[in-house]
């Protein structure tokens, strides 16, 4: 917890003492005798310098107590000091009334109800400081406890990511070997077209979100990349509706639907896969379409489970309750639906 909203805290726990001393004043239930020379108002002041001492020698001394593992030890100690506060307190109090008022010597005989009555105030002031000092700690547990999550989260976000990025770098420089292999013209443009999906990756994809647009036209760059091993210019229909100028996302979070799209699809149909993307002012609908491969299907099968997973943790992780993701599979056809909502 912030030291600021310690702090406050504490002087609205003092407020509310303060003003319980000072509640019989505000209801007039006091006799002229209290009112007169202020003797009740210094009764006030003398109480809560006393149980601020009674408070906060429980509030400090209350973090070595919990690492006592036996009850009995603990009581063997709190016990003592419970009783030097109390013994202390009724010292003061009886040492301030005697030395420096004009009292009557009737009124400065001591008695046993001034020792009962400190022993309550220091019972009720501990339990204050205990149960304040308890939720502080509590709160600190939690702050502590989620930033070791978001850790957590964030540590697999980056190993997700890092499962995703290997396998699409492979197969373009794979792609890119081809064409210079061949000589073919196409080489550059692929290229630049990969240096620029790199920079996109080492760069903007390091930050949590990203504009839809800058996602969509990394997108169009993967779509080139792939198909330069593709003879169909028309394998991919890429359809976009909505403006995606205002939309952010995470980055590199489409890019595994459309590879998995290419890695385990037929290209036996035109188009072979159908991309859609629909925007509207608070929700991204982003739908896949491929044709199954006819060869292969146990282990295409079991690649696209794997990456599914990966994907589905990802989603949880980065949009928890704002999302949802649907897959359906036939005998030809393999279509996923993510929708987002912002």
């Amino acid at each position: 917890m912030h030291r600021n909203n310690i702090v406050f805290i504490h002087l609205l726990f003092w407020f509310y003492i303060i003003n319980q001393g000072l509640f019989p004043l505000y209801t007039g239930q006091l006799e002229e005798v209290y009112l007169a020379g202020n003797k009740f108002l210094i009764d006030v002041c003398l109480k809560t310098i006393l149980n601020m001492i009674s408070f906060y020698l429980i509030y400090f001394s209350f973090p070595y107590f919990l690492k006592f593992k036996n009850l009995a030890l603990t009581l063997s100690v709190a016990i003592p000091i419970v009783a030097m506060v109390t013994v202390f307190r009724t010292f003061i109090e009886f040492l301030f009334w005697k030395q420096l008022t004009d009292l009557p010597s009737e009124e400065l005989m001591f008695k046993w109800g001034y020792t009962w009555n400190n022993l309550r105030l220091v019972i009720i002031t501990g339990i204050y400081a205990i149960l304040i000092r308890f939720t502080i700690n509590w709160f600190e547990s939690q702050k502590l406890k989620n930033e070791l999550i978001n850790r957590q989260q964030a540590s697999e976000l980056a190993l997700l990511r890092s499962r995703i990025n290997p396998h699409f770098l492979f197969n373009t420089l794979n792609n890119i070997y081809s064409l210079v292999y061949r000589k073919s013209d196409e080489a550059p443009a692929a290229v630049m077209k990969l240096s620029s999906i790199m920079r996109y990756m080492l760069s903007d994809a390091s930050t949590k979100k990203v504009l839809l647009e800058e996602e969509v036209e990394h997108l169009h760059s993967f779509i080139e990349l792939q198909k330069l091993r593709i003879k169909d210019p028309y394998f991919v229909l890429f359809e976009i509706d909505g403006e995606t100028e205002r939309h952010s996302i995470e980055p590199m979070l489409l890019i595994p639907f459309v590879e998995n799209a290419f890695r385990y699809g037929s290209r036996k149909h035109s188009p072979g896969i159908v991309i859609r993307l629909s925007v509207t002012r608070k929700t991204i609908r982003f739908e896949v379409l491929n044709y199954l491969k006819k060869t292969s299907a146990t282990q295409d099968e079991d690649g696209s489970r794997s990456d599914l997973v990966n994907i589905r943790r990802r989603l949880d992780l980065i949009y928890p309750g704002k999302h949802s993701l649907l897959i359906a599979r036939d005998s030809e056809t393999y279509r996923i639906i993510l929708e987002i909502n912002n």
